[in-house]
């Protein structure tokens, strides 16, 4: 990926996703501070997990933001904490129980082959009729899946049976992510 992070910005992206879900869960205004470092203000999806226990507590992104990198970091970490569908509101009680990791994403591309993923590498964006489902890179690697597990997987968090990735109606996407958590 082009214009990776340096580790002083990706502790900048990790500190402003930490305020911002702090602040929101506190009921506090959440002030995200302007960022003067170029690639802070790029127009970047991104991904913001969190993790409680080393489970999963939620987890939203954008693949395309018209928003600075730091702000949509901040608005992503907010809708992880309060608005995946799969998990209440975090409350204050669980702030000193849960990790970050944030992921920030290349430009999405239209694939014709499965060959064309690289378990590890990329993640997986699919999508069939009004079904769409995602996966980042890193859970292929997490849960030491192949190419057609991840596939599988990726259509069944779509809502799709878990095949429907050979379906000449589904349409496939390939993304990289530079990943980096607390």
């Amino acid at each position: 990926m082009e214009d990776l992070l340096s580790a002083t910005e990706e502790a900048i992206l990790l500190d402003i996703a930490r305020t911002a879900i702090e602040s929101h869960v506190r009921n506090s205004d959440v002030c995200v501070v302007p960022r003067e470092e170029r690639r802070l203000n790029f127009k970047r999806g991104c991904f913001v997990t969190i993790k409680q226990d080393g489970n999963l507590r939620g987890c939203i992104g954008n693949f395309q933001s018209e928003l600075p990198l730091f702000k949509e970091v901040s608005e992503m970490a907010i809708a992880a904490a309060s608005s995946d569908p799969r998990f209440y509101p975090l409350k204050e009680h669980e702030l000193d129980s849960i990790s970050l990791q944030i992921s920030v994403l290349s430009p999405l591309i239209k694939i014709e082959d499965i060959d064309e993923i690289v378990v590890g590498k990329h993640g997986i964006y699919l999508e069939r009729s009004h079904y769409r489902g995602v996966l980042l890179p890193q859970v292929a690697t997490e849960n030491h899946w192949d190419r057609t597990t991840f596939l599988n997987q990726t259509c069944i968090k779509a809502g799709l049976p878990a095949n429907a990735w050979q379906d000449k109606d589904a349409d496939i996407y390939i993304f990289s992510a530079q990943v980096f958590s607390e």
